[in-house]
């Protein structure tokens, strides 16, 4: 998958009710109810099952978001780390 390479699988997954997985399921159900809004449909009654997959495809974009953020800091510390590693003279330690 080229959005999250193999080496990513040594990190620990994010936990599964995150702040992205939440906000962007938040996003997804109110984007169902706005579409229910625009098309003059009862905003709350109408397209539940509608509402339910708006909201799970959110959670899901959301959860692989943060796996995506974790794994991009987590290679640039590594890279910093190993920056530091060789460049001892660089950095002193008080």
């Amino acid at each position: 998958m080229a959005f999250l390479p193999d080496e990513s699988r040594s990190l620990p997954p994010p936990p599964l009710l995150n702040k992205g997985s939440v906000w962007l399921g938040f996003a997804g159900w109110l984007a169902a109810l706005l579409d229910n809004a625009f098309n003059q449909r009862p905003v709350l009654r109408a397209g539940v099952h509608r509402q339910v997959l708006f909201a799970t495809l959110g959670c899901f974009v959301g959860y692989q978001l943060v796996k995506r953020a974790e794994y991009v800091h987590a290679k640039v510390d590594r890279e910093m780390f190993e920056y530091v590693r060789h460049h001892p003279v660089d950095f002193h330690s008080a």
